[in-house]
């Protein structure tokens, strides 16, 4: 038995790595004989794409992936979901590089490597910028002529990569110009153009469509109009509009001949006055009918003067005699009059009927009856409008002065009483 066990144990670590061979050499074996390849195309998705960068293309996808599955677990490109992670990448020449990973969908399949292993994506950063809007309408038919071409807005913001952004000269919006000359007013889309006209993209227009309004003349003709100053809302509380006034009277205007017959005026464009309280002098352009234009650049100024809202408004006043003499009686033939005092509203708020009082002017008079206009001395801003009555009658007198002098000698002298 002793001589058995020392054959057993005789040499073990090599008999045993002998028995550690031959099991890796069957794993190897089973395991190659389990061991496929996909071939085909599982596209590869970018996650975690840094912020304000584009992504230009799409990554190349994954076209060969190596995987151990068990015999019947079926394998198409639907098992795989392939993602490049740029956490972190930092492009560089306008590319960022990042490894691929592959996982599979079914946890019977696992996935030994894949071709290929690293990703190249074209990012760059994002930029944007304003660009003019220009109309292009090619060749204008015969017979027909163009107005002034108006456009909203005049300019748009583009964005996109920088290498393709830095390129942008303008934002084109194509029209085009109908035979039957059609007046042009429609939304037009927006394309980004280099200084040669070429359409850029990728790129963003926003807004992306822009109104354009072109009159198309087939009889044009011209016609001398007065301006008519369109002023809309209301001034201030205690204001309002005294007069408006128009610089130049008159516009040129052009159009069909039909359409300026039936004008006998143009407008301007509207002009708020609400809450207004001092003058204003504004620069308007003119609110034409479609199909009528202006001929040259014409500016319209405007003034408008704004004045206090007056008013009139009756009181009943006392009266207060200015420059009486001593020893002198006045007597009036009223005690109050009425007056009638003109001025703003928020003036003749502020006057009280109850402290209110006018004037009668009595120095130099002497005795008698005198006839004496009413006067007022009244706040700034209002002014006396009229009295009723105009003036009063002042009676003067002589005051009595009391007599403490004896009786005259040899005048009886009164007698005692009951005498």
């Amino acid at each position: 038995m002793r001589r058995l066990l020392g054959r057993i144990v005789h040499n073990w670590p090599l008999k045993l790595a002998a028995v550690g061979l031959a099991s890796l050499m069957y794993g190897g074996l089973a395991l190659s004989q389990n061991t496929q390849t996909y071939v085909g195309v599982v596209q590869v998705r970018v996650v975690n794409q840094p912020p304000d960068t584009v992504l230009l293309a799409n990554p190349a996808p994954v076209t060969s992936i190596r995987y151990f599955a068990p015999s019947g677990v079926p394998v198409a490109a639907s098992s795989f979901v392939a993602t490049v992670d740029l956490t972190g990448v930092v492009p560089e020449d306008g590319l960022a590089t990042a490894p691929i990973r592959v996982d599979a969908i079914d946890g019977r399949i696992r996935v030994l490597g894949y071709d290929p292993a690293f990703a190249s994506i074209p990012l760059e950063p994002l930029k944007e910028k304003e660009v003019p809007v220009k109309v292009e309408y090619g060749v204008v038919p015969d017979g027909l002529t163009l107005g002034e071409i108006s456009v909203v807005p005049k300019s748009v913001i583009v964005s996109g990569p920088e290498s393709i952004i830095l390129r942008v000269e303008s934002a084109r919006a194509d029209v085009l110009i109908q035979t039957t000359g059609i007046d042009v007013d429609e939304d037009v889309p927006l394309i980004p153009v280099d200084k040669l006209g070429n359409a850029l993209s990728p790129a963003d227009v926003a807004p992306p469509t822009a109104r354009v309004t072109i009159p198309v003349f087939s009889d044009q003709k011209s016609r001398t109009l007065p301006v008519n100053p369109i002023i809309t809302g209301t001034p201030a509380a205690g204001f309002e509009i005294e007069s408006v006034t128009v610089e130049p009277q008159v516009a040129l205007v052009a159009g069909d001949a039909d359409q300026l017959a039936e004008l006998t005026r143009v407008d301007t464009e509207p002009i708020p006055m609400t809450g207004v309280s001092a003058d204003e002098t504004v620069e308007v352009g003119l609110a034409l009918p479609t199909g009528v234009v202006a001929v040259g650049d014409q500016t319209i100024k405007v003034t408008i003067t704004i004045r206090p809202v007056t008013e009139t408004r009756t009181y009943s006043a006392g009266l207060r005699l200015l420059g009486a003499g001593g020893g002198l009686r006045y007597t009036l033939s009223v005690d109050r009059v009425l007056v009638t005092i003109g001025g703003s509203t928020a003036e003749l708020d502020r006057l009280s009927a109850a402290t209110l009082v006018v004037d009668l002017d009595v120095t130099g008079l002497q005795a008698g009856v005198h006839e004496v206009p009413v006067i007022a001395n009244l706040p700034a801003g209002t002014t006396l409008v009229a009295a009723s009555p105009a003036s009063v009658t002042v009676t003067i007198t002589a005051a009595a002065v009391p007599s403490s002098a004896p009786p005259a000698s040899g005048a009886p002298s009164p007698s005692p009483s009951g005498g």
